[in-house]
């Protein structure tokens, strides 16, 4: 169950024991050998675009698939998804906690499954609250410190200028962190955080390449392949696009019942992802 490590045990994680404020003592439950692992955080709002939710799945994925392991706050929006995304890829993930881990200081309420899920699926939850303490408001700035200290690199998926995302942001910079920024629309509330940190120094990021190149990383992802006609003419209407099936119909001509059945084995084959919103996209 629950375990304490403390600064000089040897699964305190690396990175954390050398920031300017390190926590002498982590509560952790679960997998704690994964604190040896390369950590990346992926961090962001609660109330996420569809643009946060398409760029936290794709960029998420491809750093689990460089060997990443995925640390975040457990939060709902952005934090959540990089969680789950990380499961899905079968990589065991970290959860830091902002209050103790106890399951009935378990925060927020609505990822008590996400949580039980990581523990179940060889992750991680971590603390330096006691176990009993309740998550409060001053105690998730003390928590984010810990997501970024332990962290090679920081993505920032969204985030508005005055948010907890911008507080994990500038630690990571105070400690000398890589931060990564996915830029936004001017116009967009949820990109001034991240649109900012650009302006700032963090590296832009349009593409996975753009963070994994700068350790090293090369992936070699072989493009998706139609078996058909039907198939070959679905991927060419979607492109680098997300499409609803109505639009994916009318760009394709293909007839709706078999759009529909060819969508459907595709999905099942990962050659299509369901964005979840009534769109899909070429899986990557």
């Amino acid at each position: 169950m629950i375990e304490s490590l403390t600064i000089d045990h040897e699964n305190y994680p690396p990175l954390l024991r050398h920031i300017f404020d390190p926590p002498p003592l982590l509560y952790v439950w679960g997998n704690a050998n994964i604190l040896k692992t390369e950590c990346f955080a992926v961090v962001g709002t609660r109330a996420h675009t569809e643009y946060g939710k398409r760029s936290v799945q794709d960029l998420t994925r491809a750093l689990c698939r460089a060997g990443f392991t995925i640390v975040s706050g457990l939060a709902l929006g952005i934090d959540s998804m990089a969680h789950t995304i990380a499961l899905e890829e079968k990589k065991p993930t970290i959860a830091v906690f902002g209050g103790g881990l106890n399951k009935d200081r378990w925060y927020p309420p609505q990822n008590k499954k996400l949580a039980q899920r990581i523990l179940d699926e060889g992750g991680l939850l971590i603390s330096e609250q006691s176990q009993d303490v309740r998550a409060q408001i001053f105690t998730f700035p003390k928590r984010n410190r810990i997501i970024s200290g332990m962290s090679k690199g920081v993505l920032v998926v969204e985030g508005d200028i005055k948010s907890g995302t911008m507080v994990t942001a500038k630690c990571a910079l105070d400690q000398g962190r890589d931060v990564f920024s996915v830029p936004g629309s001017i116009y967009a509330s949820k990109s001034a955080g991240t649109n900012y940190l650009i302006q700032k120094g963090a590296k832009l990021v349009a593409k996975p390449e753009d963070i994994l190149e700068e350790y090293g990383i090369y992936l070699q992802t072989a493009k998706i392949q139609g078996s058909n006609a039907n198939e070959e003419a679905i991927l060419k209407a979607l492109g680098d696009d997300a499409l609803t099936p109505d639009e994916i119909i009318r760009e394709s001509g293909l007839d709706t019942s078999v759009a529909t059945s060819t969508l459907m084995v595709m999905e099942m084959e990962k050659k299509v992802r369901n964005l979840g919103n009534g769109k899909f996209v070429v899986y990557s």
